[in-house]
């Protein structure tokens, strides 16, 4: 759409082929439903935060920073706020008011909507010269391939988009989910189910060895664990069937061991007399030391007997407990399935892709813009300004800019 509405702006005739019954069902959903437009940032830490080919972006987002963005859009009529991290969301906290402006755009600018399934590229001699939309030729000077990945694929992003390129000889890198929970091994994790944590701090190891580290929530799942500090994470697994992968949850990141130990040390003297198994939810009288949810889990992880009275808990117990609790481990197998990600690794390679104008280096007339490219970033709405400045770059080369 924004590509579309870009094209246009520049005089081109302008058409998008929509093979859902809504425009935009994807971005409706985005930031539950929020939309976290882009980040509050200037192009090399957008850059930075860029997994897979940031390179290949620096000319796109030259072109369309998350600057542009916010001034497109606030442009359109609507009104943009920045949050924790640098988010951008509409002041309204509605997805749909930014899928409504870019439709009151195309609208405005006479772009065409065609419903129904692009089938295939009209290529000759090497040029792309349209597509097949539900059965109809439609004839255009350059197509754009804009249909997303694979995550969501109720909402249209269902990979069609991958057999496209490939009609026109590109090579799709294998796609995989990505900013996307984590199953473990560890099966107490259904017992801590729904469990929100907050202000942790966590460490994704490889082999022992740490590969990302960050601070913020954590939620346990029925199979494992989710949240942004765990999609975040997820972006940095490499080969995931190799093993080797595990999550290190500090859960009490503000204090040191040392620190900790006083902590426990003085919670077991206020309840001098209580079962261990009792002594870390907190009650009426006293803050516990962890959420009632995980205290049962943590007390039977820690190995010290649940009958045993807290003054009668030794030191060597008592700072085994503290290690547990500044490096809780769960050992990774898995990805959740692709459908639950909320972007997709993988897709056109970028070496068959002009990175100044996003046209294909193998077919003339084919350009691309958004997840179909294989390029994802971290949460923070750096995806959606992969889209827009991808697009941007290409609505610009189309139209001779």
């Amino acid at each position: 759409m924004f590509c579309a509405a870009c094209a246009a702006e520049k005089g081109l005739k302008t058409a998008v082929a929509e093979h859902e019954k809504y425009l935009g069902r994807k971005l409706g959903i985005t930031g539950k439903g929020r939309c976290n437009v882009t980040n509050n940032c200037d192009r090399d830490t957008a850059l930075k935060n860029i997994i897979r080919n940031p390179r290949f972006l620096y000319s796109a987002l030259s072109k369309c920073s998350p600057a542009d963005v916010m001034e497109y859009f606030e442009g359109l009529g609507v009104p943009l706020k920045t949050e924790r991290g640098q988010r951008v969301f509409p002041v309204s906290d509605r997805a749909g008011d930014v899928v409504s402006a870019l439709e009151r755009r195309l609208k405005q600018l006479e772009v065409t909507v065609i419903k129904g399934n692009c089938t295939k590229l009209l290529i000759s001699d090497g040029e792309c010269r349209g597509a097949v939309v539900s059965g109809r030729e439609v004839r255009a000077g350059a197509v754009v391939l804009a249909t997303g990945g694979m995550s969501y694929p109720a909402t249209g992003s269902d990979g069609s988009g991958y057999g496209l390129a490939r009609q026109a000889g590109h090579t799709i890198v294998p796609c995989q989910p990505s900013l996307v929970p984590l199953e473990t091994e560890e099966r107490w994790v259904a017992r801590a189910a729904g469990l929100d944590l907050r202000n942790i701090s966590m460490k994704l190891l490889h082999d022992g060895k740490p590969v990302y580290e960050d601070f913020g929530e954590l939620m346990f799942m029925a199979y494992g664990v989710g949240g942004p500090t765990i999609l975040s994470a997820s972006a940095h697994i490499g080969d995931i069937t190799s093993g080797g992968w595990a999550v290190e949850i500090d859960l009490k990141p503000a204090l040191s061991e040392k620190q900790l130990d006083s902590r426990i040390l003085r919670d077991f003297t206020e309840r001098r007399g209580m079962r261990f198994a009792d002594s870390l939810r907190g009650d009426r009288r006293l803050r516990g030391l962890l959420p009632a949810q995980l205290a049962p889990v943590i007390a039977e992880l820690s190995g010290i007997p649940a009958d045993k009275k807290v003054d009668e808990v030794t030191k060597e117990e008592r700072r085994a407990l503290g290690g547990l609790l500044k490096h809780l481990t769960l050992h990774v197998t898995r990805f959740r399935p692709i459908e639950e990600a909320i972007i997709t690794r993988g897709g056109v390679s970028t070496k068959e892709i002009n990175p100044n104008t996003m046209e294909s280096r193998l077919c003339r007339g084919l350009y691309f813009a958004g997840e179909i490219i294989d390029c994802d970033a971290l949460t923070g709405g750096f995806n959606l300004q992969i889209a827009f400045s991808t697009a941007f770059a290409a609505a610009g080369a189309v139209a001779g800019y």
